[in-house]
């Protein structure tokens, strides 16, 4: 794909350029928890503004229902992303209407203007491709140059993702061409030994990207609600933890074909139970008790890897070459069940490997938990798109910029 160092050689002073970014920030009250992906985006938008480009941002915020919803106004994104580059951004209160049309208008060679969430119109996440391409000859309206820089938004088949790029010049921006390179040294060029530490809530969610690191990893350590289905796929009570039942068959086949392969799969030895879930608003003291994965009450709900088992996941990722991190060890959001994520965070720090933490709730327990982003080899700002690429589909926002 050609990348904007491509666009730039070309020249851009005075052109219109679309910039497909990833502004999905989280918000509480309005207000912005973690503004990653703004800062991801930043050497695209400024590289562009600085060659004297009519900068156009555009993203998606949340899930609204095709319709305009206040709640998932980019509006606070878009004044995060003045500040950040210390510079007026405009802002459009439409996606395609007249408000869109005047901000662009009204743009000087070097100023940025950002155009209302894309999900406010159905076109932009419609199944009907005539649909989408309608939504998407109205974007390209605005622009004369596209450039995809929105990787969290690279694993949909949505109009500013996959149709707009074939009715532009297009260009993957610096942030995609990063994480593609990245990606490859988890798939194409991997030193090894590779070690994956995998958590997060559902075993469902991970199925297709542990199938294909199978066949690629020298070593899978599972934590998180999932791994409680893998507890019990082995046998063993779990109480009231997080279980997914319909997938204990793909977990026994998992583990069989992993023993075939000489392929490590590391479970929890120790975990934190619980009762009652914890109180994240409050953050009340929870006081767990740490016991054997394999003695876990039946009343009681595992929330959080054990101090044996952060011992042993820091033992099996020192001596890697690569790893690969997607999803917490526990619920890192209360401090009483952060210590198994926190854990897995150091041990990649310690490590001399390239490390990759794969976007999602694994980047924002990094910056929660207060590590150093700078010093991971990568941290990824699309988990579902990190996920899909490492499972080897398709993703239809890389074929659009290959094409």
């Amino acid at each position: 794909m050609k990348t904007i160092d491509a666009l730039l050689a070309e020249g851009v002073e005075g052109k219109r350029v679309f910039v497909r970014a990833d502004l999905n920030v989280p918000l509480a009250d309005g207000t912005i928890t973690d503004d990653g992906r703004i800062r991801a985006v930043l050497p695209t938008v400024k590289a562009l503004a600085d060659a004297g480009a009519k900068v156009v941002v555009a993203s998606h915020l949340g899930r609204p229902k095709g319709a305009p919803d206040p709640a998932f106004s980019l509006l606070p994104a878009a004044e995060r992303l003045g500040e950040l580059l210390g510079a007026p951004v405009a802002f459009a209160q439409d996606t395609v209407g007249p408000a869109a049309h005047d901000a662009v208008d009204g743009l000087q060679p070097g100023q940025i203007a950002v155009i209302e969430n894309l999900r406010f119109n159905a076109g932009e996440t419609a199944k009907d491709d005539a649909e989408r391409g309608a939504f998407a000859d109205r974007l390209a309206a605005l622009a004369d140059v596209y450039v995809g820089d929105g990787f969290g938004a690279v694993h949909r088949k949505h109009a500013s993702v996959f149709d707009l790029p074939a009715r532009l010049p297009h260009y993957a921006g610096y942030l995609i061409a990063t994480e593609v390179g990245v990606l490859k040294k988890l798939t194409d060029d991997v030193k090894r030994p590779y070690a994956v530490a995998l958590g997060g809530a559902k075993v469902s969610d991970k199925l297709g990207v542990i199938d294909h690191l199978l066949e690629r990893a020298d070593r899978i350590l599972i934590g998180g609600g999932m791994a409680y289905t893998f507890l019990k796929a082995q046998g063993h009570e779990v109480g009231i933890s997080l279980l997914q039942e319909d997938q204990i068959p793909a977990v026994k086949e998992y583990l069989k074909r992993a023993e075939d392969k000489g392929v490590e799969f590391v479970l929890p030895v120790d975990v934190l139970v619980s009762p009652d879930f914890p109180d994240l608003k409050t953050k009340a003291p929870a006081n767990p008790t740490t016991v054997a994965a394999d003695a876990i009450p039946a009343d009681q709900e595992g929330l959080d890897i054990g101090p044996e088992t952060r011992k042993l996941y820091a033992s099996k990722l020192s001596d890697a070459a690569t790893v690969f991190w997607n999803g917490p060890m526990g619920v890192f959001e209360h401090p009483d069940y952060a210590e198994g994520t926190k854990a897995v965070a150091q041990a990649l720090l310690d490590s001399p490997a390239f490390t990759v933490v794969g976007g999602g709730d694994s980047a924002a327990a990094v910056r929660t938990l207060g590590f150093d982003e700078d010093a991971f080899g990568h941290i990824s700002t699309g988990g579902g798109a990190s996920l899909e690429y490492l499972e080897g589909k398709t993703l239809p926002g890389l074929a659009a910029l290959e094409n």
